[in-house]
């Protein structure tokens, strides 16, 4: 028992050095600036596909109760709307063109894992970009599954009481699932090297755990009535763009520390 406890406190501890060494406010800041590209095009890409399977009409009918659940105090339920209705709009060239931002997320998670895991060799950023595509190719379903239950928890947040925290735990609970069957695709697929599939569902799965938590946090900023614009001179559209950046940040700071405490682990058994 005592040999296994200080294997696994030897184990933290390579990650917690690994984390230490690796930049990870370099690297996150660059994976954002990807992902600031490409996260509207994978969205509404994935919309598009999700109304060519249910029917515009049927799409919005089942995006209603989620989008009314979204704080309205800066305008994110506008803004989820719209983004919703661009969605289902898409025309086929517009499509066609949407994905080459969306896959260059893509290449910057490759380029990133790549640093961070000390590859050898080029990079081979268009590997990234191939390789993201089935994740674009699984979005429909990822969007359908969570609104076939995100109605069941948006109905409960809107009861109060003990109902709203019956919501968040099962709003938490559906997300969780989907981003962990999207970073064991990230961490063993996308990456340079090919960890062992019981390791990467491990650190996924406990790193989505997290990145789920803040997503949540995410939503509850957007109900504080706070002035984005007060930083900015006034410009509420800068300090929105500024704190979806911000928040971005986070979100891949959380999955890089995944990514390496995936290689550290790997590489120590």
């Amino acid at each position: 028992m005592k040999h296994r406890v200080a294997r696994v406190w030897a184990i933290l501890l390579r990650v917690v050095r690994a984390m230490r060494g690796a930049d990870l406010p370099l690297h996150a800041a660059a994976v954002t600036f990807y992902g600031g590209i490409a996260v509207v095009p994978a969205v509404v890409l994935a919309i598009r596909l999700s109304a060519l399977v249910t029917g515009p009409e049927r799409l919005l009918d089942m995006t209603g109760g989620p989008v009314d659940a979204v704080p309205d105090a800066l305008g994110a339920d506008r803004a989820v709307h719209t983004l919703i209705r661009a969605g289902t709009d898409l025309s086929l060239a517009e499509s066609i063109a949407a994905l080459i931002p969306a896959t260059l997320y893509g290449e910057g998670l490759r380029r990133a894992f790549s640093s961070l895991g000390h590859a050898s060799g080029p990079v081979r950023a268009w590997r990234g970009r191939l390789l993201v595509l089935p994740l674009l190719a699984a979005g429909p379903a990822l969007l359908l599954g969570l609104l076939v239950v995100l109605p069941t928890a948006a109905g409960l947040l809107q009861r109060g009481g003990w109902a709203s925290f019956g919501g968040i735990v099962v709003s938490f609970l559906v997300v969780w699932v989907a981003l962990s069957a999207m970073l064991v695709w990230v961490y063993r697929v996308v990456g340079p090297t090919a960890p062992r599939w019981r390791i990467v569902t491990l650190v996924a799965v406990l790193t989505a755990a997290n990145i789920s938590g803040f997503l949540h946090g995410f939503v509850l900023f957007w109900a504080i009535p706070v002035d984005l614009g007060l930083p900015f001179g006034g410009f509420d559209v800068v300090g929105a763009v500024v704190a979806v950046a911000l928040w971005l940040y986070l979100l891949h700071t959380l999955a890089l520390m995944g990514y390496i405490a995936t290689m550290e682990v790997d590489r120590s058994l």
